[in-house]
């Protein structure tokens, strides 16, 4: 049975929506940019605003158009070097850590280069292309999605090198929020319990194939630690004890010299933060964040607790709505609890969640055929996975099943932590 020539114009409608409304969020979020700051580099984990503006494109460029569109015309050939990020299979790139070395192309020639990509890609959606090509499209909006945040939290980055701690948004004062309380802890059977994406909508491949696992009784936090607890931590020299540490994290802190979350600062005697609206006091009550792995588990060792694994955070999480802090609300920094609620408080976003469990394939995993393969496959070790979306995170971007993954020295990202303990 086919679909009706209504059924195709519709989706195609829905796709062309998506795709528009994706693409002029990116523009919007470079708005505030210069061409210098949407150039330098601020380390090699972070990348400029302007190579995510171009690598996202270069995405839908050389993924879709390239092999699907007869006689598409590149861009800018020069381009496929430059704006390649890891795949092997497409050829040579661009060192990493020298992505601030491309002062040319400018900006303007950037966003060239997306209307260029953008009204060729619109052309394709409008000729109804086939499923796999409309399941490709889809996945370089999330691919832009992701990187709209990266977007954030590298512009973060680079500000907070500045001297004059430049502020991305106008500062704004904060909420006052009353002190969420202490954290209670809400109890769970577990059991042989199915994990993973169900294959309704959208997933990156990490997410499946849905599988049994075992889940031991545990308890989980009702909410995340927050900065006045990680400061009852610091004052009680958690940051000076090798026996709260893993033994690498030990090795981190001996090295890097780290003494407090990244971008805390203290100013005669109080605790300062580099935030997207520049720097602000601490907000005790609002969760912790910029928190490696390391640090996350030497807090919960401190506290007599444990992180929760993904398959805990997944059946907690599941039938809950998911509403929270996200991007598309402009706070761009986490939100205190709400006093007096019920049940698990801020599942979703806020900040990202460690959990202890290692960025591994799920059973039966297969990586896609073809470039798009390398996407998230190839970095199935050495990483552990972050649940739940955080205040940089797109509010339509995330899932229950969502598995994010970063080593465990990384902490520029908005990640903090929930605690869990065995029942």
């Amino acid at each position: 049975m086919t679909a009706s020539p209504a059924r195709h114009a519709r989706a195609a409608s829905e796709l062309t929506a998506r795709y528009r409304a994706v693409r002029a969020h990116s523009a919007k979020l470079a708005g505030p940019l210069s061409d210098a700051d949407a150039t330098v580099q601020s380390m090699p984990d972070a990348s400029p605003a302007k190579w995510h503006l171009a690598h996202t494109t270069w995405f839908f460029e050389t993924m879709v158009l390239k092999p699907n569109v007869s006689g598409y015309r590149v861009f800018d050939d020069r381009f496929n070097y430059l704006f390649n990020s890891y795949y092997e299979t497409i050829g040579a790139r661009h060192p990493r850590p020298k992505r601030g070395m491309i002062t040319r192309p400018a900006l303007d020639e950037i966003m060239a280069f997306r209307a260029h990509v953008d009204a060729a890609m619109e052309q394709l959606i409008a000729s109804d292309p086939e499923r796999s090509v409309a399941e490709l499209i889809e996945l370089g909006c999330h691919h832009e999605q992701q990187h709209q945040e990266l977007l954030l939290t590298d512009i973060l980055h680079l500000f907070s090198q500045s001297p004059i701690k430049p502020a991305y948004r106008d500062p704004e004062p904060l909420a006052i929020a009353e002190d969420p309380g202490e954290a209670g802890y809400v109890a769970f059977e577990g059991g042989i319990v199915e994990i993973g994406h169900d294959g309704e909508g959208f997933a990156f491949d990490c997410e499946g194939p849905r599988h049994k696992a075992l889940v031991h009784p545990f308890r989980l936090a009702d909410r995340l630690v927050t900065n006045r607890e990680w400061i009852a931590f610091m004052e009680a020299g958690g940051y000076r004890d090798p026996l709260l540490w893993l033994a690498e994290g030990w090795g981190q802190i001996l090295a890097e010299r780290w003494e407090a979350p990244l971008y805390w600062e203290n100013r005669d005697g109080a605790w300062w933060t580099m935030t997207l609206r520049g720097m602000q006091p601490v907000d005790l009550n609002a969760p912790v964040t910029q928190v490696s792995y390391f640090e996350a588990d030497a807090y919960a060792t401190w506290a007599g607790k444990r992180l929760p694994t993904e398959s805990e955070w997944e059946l907690a999480s599941a039938g809950l709505p998911q509403t929270g802090t996200f991007a598309d609300g402009g706070r761009l920094r986490p939100k205190p609890a709400t006093l007096g609620e019920k049940g698990l408080r801020q599942m979703f976003g806020d900040v990202w969640e460690w959990t202890r469990s290692p960025f591994t394939p799920y059973p039966g995993f297969k990586a896609a055929e073809g470039a798009v393969g390398e996407y998230n496959g190839k970095f199935m070790c050495g990483q552990f996975v972050l649940r739940g979306g955080s205040c940089a995170t797109p509010d339509e971007h995330i899932r229950a099943t969502y598995r994010n993954f970063f080593p465990p020295h990384t902490r520029w990202q908005f990640s903090g932590l929930r605690l869990a303990e065995d029942a």
